[in-house]
Order: structure tokens, then sequence, then C-alpha cells
């Protein structure tokens, strides 16, 4: 929005043609929905707590959340009216990535929204059930998917467009091009094709895999906002380098025309996680909840599938990755033994992770810091990918 009103008044006063470059109206964003977050932050706090929306902690969890209960949830409508505003005031939006990507943390935002507002507004511990969750998820992610199969395959909206017609004329047959491929990081050259479905299938699960992993890792005062920050930083440079020719062909990434547009929106999500993180952070005055979580995950998968780096976001979110792996075993062996021996038994204490570490012994603050430090670890170790090939 800014951008069209600076673009049109340039021929007037000198100067505002700058606002045209990424990286100023990126530094723009990540300061405005900095000071979004941090001025509405105590607003929204106090309407969710006259609102009586206060979080329910489990009684076979850590005894030391059962302070927590009542702390006002859903505060990731925060961060979420922050990035939207944001990005309407600071990026191109003719850009066709800047909707999809708005659209589908939106989507994914009002899926939480309604699982959560069943669970601390009704009364309901079950929320919204898993079937109706999963569908509504996987729906946006479906139609997401789909559109980035043509949108990432052209320069601009019409061109893909057209690419979508063509497809229907040649009987539901298309062929991605090479900047299509998933790409294999730290290597030159390696990278493998996967057609229109095979494209559509792998940027299905890492929308609705990376939704639901920051949803679980969001367990602890601060432990998914700051990982999600510092990795949408890194998303943001992967974006701006594929979304640049020069750069891209030197660092040998597929040219992706629009892609570098994406560096604003990640720069407001890192400055609207920000100003989460200030009343987030240990003892926290507001929880995330669905609305934030699941929007979040679903907007860096999206930015990943854009970048063409599905790989290096499992790197990166190896946090996420891992917190989804422990539930994911540790159910699967509670069943296994069951049905074999007649009682459940469990590999973790609790899962997810986070919540065995602190059954061993580990204060919450040290558990989150230290996955904290893992996770610029990780990133770092993404980040090297641009250029150790």
């Amino acid at each position: 929005m800014l951008l069209l009103v600076f673009q049109s008044l340039d021929d007037f006063i000198r100067g505002l043609g700058v606002f045209g470059y990424i990286t100023l109206r990126a530094v723009m964003a990540t300061l405005t929905a900095l000071a979004i977050g941090l001025v509405l932050g105590p607003a929204v706090i106090r309407k969710l707590t006259h609102l009586k929306i206060g979080q329910a902690v489990r009684d076979d969890g850590p005894q030391t959340h059962l302070i927590k209960a009542g702390t006002p949830t859903m505060g990731g409508a925060l961060i979420l009216l922050s990035v939207g505003v944001t990005t309407l005031l600071w990026a191109d939006l003719t850009n066709r990535f800047v909707w999809v990507v708005l659209l589908v943390t939106l989507g994914l935002g009002a899926v939480g929204w309604v699982d959560d507002y069943k669970k601390v507004v009704y009364r309901d511990p079950k929320g919204m059930s898993a079937r109706a969750k999963f569908f509504w998820q996987s729906l946006i992610a479906i139609a997401a998917a789909f559109y980035l199969a043509f949108a990432v395959s052209a320069p601009n909206g019409p061109a893909a467009w057209a690419l979508f017609e063509q497809w229907l004329g040649n009987g539901f047959t298309f062929t991605l091009p090479t900047q299509a491929d998933l790409i294999v990081p730290f290597f030159k050259s390696v990278a493998y094709p996967l057609g229109l479905w095979g494209f559509v299938v792998l940027s299905y699960f890492v929308i609705v895999g990376t939704s639901n992993a920051v949803n679980l890792t969001d367990g602890l005062d601060g432990l998914a906002i700051m990982p999600t920050v510092l990795i949408a930083a890194a998303l943001g440079i992967f974006a701006y380098v594929a979304g640049n020719a020069v750069f891209s062909k030197y660092l040998l990434l597929p040219f992706i025309p629009g892609a570098g547009e994406l560096t604003v929106f990640c720069a407001a999500l890192v400055g609207a996680g920000l100003a989460f993180l200030w009343f987030n952070a240990y003892p926290a005055q507001v929880f995330m909840g669905d609305v934030g979580a699941l929007a979040l995950g679903g907007a860096l998968g999206v930015v990943a599938i854009v970048v063409r780096q599905e790989i290096v976001l499992f790197v990166m979110g190896g946090v996420f990755v891992v917190e989804t792996l422990s539930v994911m075993i540790q159910v699967a062996y509670f069943k296994y033994t069951r049905r074999r021996f007649g009682q459940g038994r469990r590999i973790f204490l609790m899962a997810p992770l986070h919540h065995h570490f602190e059954q061993s012994g580990w204060k919450e603050t040290q558990v989150v810091v230290r996955f904290w430090i893992i996770t610029m670890m990780l990133v770092l170790a993404g980040l090297a990918t641009l250029k150790i090939r």
C-alpha cells in the first residue's frame, strides 16, 4: 500500500524511490510490526483477561505449570494482526506470493481461533475435533500447494494462470520446470524433479506438518516464538536471494521472480514475533494458542516452498521436528505395548520432548534457552547451504 503511494509521489518528492528497495521495506516492516505489537499488546492482554480467555493446564503435567492456569491465551491474534497490517503497508500487493502466504497464514489462524475458542470460551477440553481441524488444515494446504505449483513455475500471476489453462488443455498433464525441483542442500547440482503431483504432495506435507509441529512445540513460555523468529529471518534471506537474478545465479539457487517480496513478510514476522516475546517471556503474560501456532507454522512452510528450501526448513526447524517425533514415538510405543503386554509403556517421561526434560529436573527457562541455542545453531547450518555447495 505504502509502496504504491511512494511510487506515485516519487515524481513530486525526490528520494521516495528508495522505498522501492526490498531491503529498506524489510527493515521498516520489522520496526512497524514490532511497534504495533508492543503498543497493542497490553490492550490485547487486558481484553483477553476481561473475556476470561484463560489457559487450561494439564493435571498430569509438571506441577510448576499449575500456576499458569488462567493466563490469557489466544495471544497469537496479536501476531497475526501485526503481521497482516505490516505486510499490507510495506509489501508489494501486486505480488502473487504475498497474497498466498497471507491467506494461508490467516486461514490457519482462523482454524486455530475456532479451536481455542471452543476450548476456552465453551469449556470444551477437546476443542475442534481432530478430524475437523485436520480437514480444514488439509483444505487450505492443498489449495495453496496446487496454486504454488504453477506460481513458482511462472514469472508472474498471468503466466501462472496461463500454465494452469495449459494443464487443463493437456488433459491434466504438465511438466514443471527445473526451478520447481526439490533441492538437496550442500550439493552443487543435486535436485530431484517432482512433477506436478509430487510438488503438490510435498508442499501439502510441508504446510500441514510445519503448522502442527509449531503447535506441539508451543508448550513453554517463549519456546515456540523465538525459533519461529530465527527461522523466519533466515527464510527472509533465502527469499531475497531467490528473487534476485544475480544473487541466485551466483549462489546456484533457482531464480523465482517475485520471491524477494517475501523478505518483507518474513521481516514483519520477525518484528511481530519479537513483540510477542516481550509479553510471552517467562513468566508469560499471554500464551500464543493454536491461533498463533498453526498460522506461524503454515507461514514458514509456504515461504520455504516458494524459495525451494523444504529440506533446509527441516534442518533449521530441527527443534520442531524432534518435538513432533517425540509425540509420534510416545503414542505409537504406548499403543504397541498396551496391545502387546496389556499395559501401555512410555519411552519419554512426558511428551512433547520439552516436558520430558522438565520432568528430568531441568527448569523451564533452561529448557527454553537451550532449545533456542540449538535452533540458532541449526539456522546457521541452514544458512551455510547458501555457500557450501
